[in-house]
């Protein structure tokens, strides 16, 4: 049986999404689309210049990649939703990632914000995954609004701190009926298994593999703890007792 995800009409194999900054050198990215063997890929639109053939982002991207626009540096829902319109107006689809923040300190999602933008890009026909804090309620409201999917965090964009608000993402993970993709702060292959292992849909990540010491070789391992987690989830986590159980009987031996 096929174990595919589908977002906004798209069926995809890998879980794997990954982003495009904080490279030392952009030219890295294709090995990394390579030994992630990810199909969506993130792009700050702000990196975008279709003008200029030397410092343009997409000349590293492959283009069978889904591509994944985001709205970083907007602060407010109109402006996310202008940064969304330049996306799909320069020819990088009708995908987006909302990312409002107004929190300079922790870089923190505008969860108000964002649900405002959701609605409006939806209306406008975008495949709209937003990126919030975790929050059963806005979830929902985000769903309600017409989310494809919702992105909470792990902890703090960029920081490495791994899944923090597991708790959390755990209950939108019962009660939400779109995919839930876990964004930001995840630093480890073992921590994007154990939220694969949850029942997340997916991971996204970036920091983790662009700042590591082999970003190649950080981005194959990434690619197998998703796979990890995801199997692991599929064939069911074996039951959680509070008192050891032999695995082997302790009689009816050596009498």
């Amino acid at each position: 049986m096929k174990d595919e995800l589908s977002i906004g009409g798209i069926k995809l194999k890998n879980r794997l999404f990954i982003g495009t900054g904080k490279f030392n050198n952009d030219s890295l990215i294709p090995e990394v689309v390579k030994s992630s063997m990810a199909q969506v890929i993130t792009v700050a639109m702000r990196r975008v210049d279709l003008r200029s053939t030397e410092e343009n982002i997409m000349n590293f991207i492959p283009k069978e990649m889904v591509l994944l626009p985001n709205t970083s540096g907007a602060r407010t829902a109109e402006e996310a939703v202008r940064i969304a319109k330049l996306a799909r107006a320069a020819g990088l689809g009708n995908w987006v990632k909302i990312e409002i923040i107004t929190d300079q300190k922790y870089l923190l999602p505008d969860n108000s914000e964002t649900i405002k933008a959701t609605e409006s890009l939806v209306k406008e026909g975008f495949i709209v995954l937003p990126y919030m804090s975790p929050d059963l309620i806005v979830a929902k409201q985000l769903e309600e609004v017409g989310a494809a999917a919702v992105m909470p965090l792990g902890s703090p964009i960029g920081s490495n701190r791994g899944f923090r608000t597991q708790e959390l993402v755990r209950i939108m993970i019962a009660e939400s009926k779109v995919p839930i993709i876990v964004d930001a702060g995840i630093g480890k292959p073992s921590e994007a298994c154990e939220a694969m292992e949850l029942g997340a849909d997916a991971v996204l990540v970036n920091t983790a593999i662009a700042t590591s010491n082999d970003p190649i070789g950080m981005a194959e391992a990434f690619a197998h703890s998703v796979k990890a987690g995801r199997t692991a989830y599929l064939s069911g986590l074996g039951a959680t007792t509070i008192e050891a159980r032999a695995s082997s009987p302790l009689t009816g031996f050596l009498t």
